[in-house]
């Protein structure tokens, strides 16, 4: 692969993981561009040091398919010059749903805000994206999973839409790998579990999680940014931990 692409591309760029990638990749000198988007402006708490905001295009749109297939037609200009993409989205609890315990817990519009964040959003961003991301230049697309996710490692039950639909993205990046095996060789994905970050979506739960196994947004930021640093296009996916070891489908 040449060494031609060198913007990113955030989305979901205004939560806590997203905003320490935008940052990351900012100040990373083989970056020249960063893209975010969010369905909000710039938040207040992500402050861009001044020799940097040139760097930076921030984009909004909403989540629906006709909206973001807007915005990929905007970033066409651009494209095969990412090297960079992560994709942040994702719901674990809200003001109207949380994980399920138990059975009688299942809710059908539980299941479909969650699916919809965690398994529908990604996979859309890589179908209205694929044009823009294809080319000649390495390309590498962290997704947000979480170990949670592997059917395999689960030995505690519940939370029935959070672990179904991070299983549910598995399934979809692994099968987006193998087509872009044959149509898009420059790109590699990867199904990232950041552990348990300090970040909105765990603030409920962090009340057991020792101060060692917390990490702050920026930590898991740098370890994403050197696993995206090592990988190069080989028609797989990788299911990783923040310490770049594989997980158990």
């Amino acid at each position: 692969m040449t060494e031609l692409a060198n913007k990113a591309l955030v989305l979901g760029a205004s939560g806590g993981l997203g905003s320490a990638l935008t940052l990351a990749f900012l100040a990373d000198p083989n970056i020249d561009h960063v893209f975010a988007v969010s369905r909000s402006e710039q938040p207040e708490h992500l402050v861009i040091p001044e020799p940097l905001q040139y760097k930076l295009t921030w984009l909004i749109t909403d989540y629906d398919e006709p909206a973001m297939q807007l915005l990929a037609d905007k970033l066409s200009a651009f494209a095969g010059q990412f090297s960079r993409v992560c994709i942040c989205h994702g719901i674990l609890h809200s003001e109207t749903l949380w994980p399920e315990k138990r059975l009688e817990d299942l809710s059908s519009d539980a299941f479909h805000e969650v699916f919809n964040a965690n398994t529908v959003v990604p996979a859309l961003w890589l179908k209205v994206l694929f044009k823009v991301l294809k080319g000649n230049s390495a390309c590498v697309i962290a997704t947000l999973s979480a170990r949670v996710g592997s059917i395999s490692d689960n030995r505690m039950g519940g939370w029935h839409a959070y672990r179904s639909s991070k299983s549910a993205l598995n399934m979809v990046l692994k099968n987006m790998a193998i087509e872009f095996a044959r149509r898009a060789k420059n790109l590699k994905l990867i199904s990232f579990h950041p552990g348990t970050t300090d970040t909105g979506l765990s603030k409920p739960f962090q009340a057991s999680v020792p101060s060692d196994k917390l990490f702050t947004p920026a930590f898991v930021a740098q370890k994403l940014c050197g696993i995206m640093n090592d990988k190069q296009p080989d028609g797989l996916l990788d299911y990783l931990d923040f310490a770049g070891q594989p997980i158990e489908w």
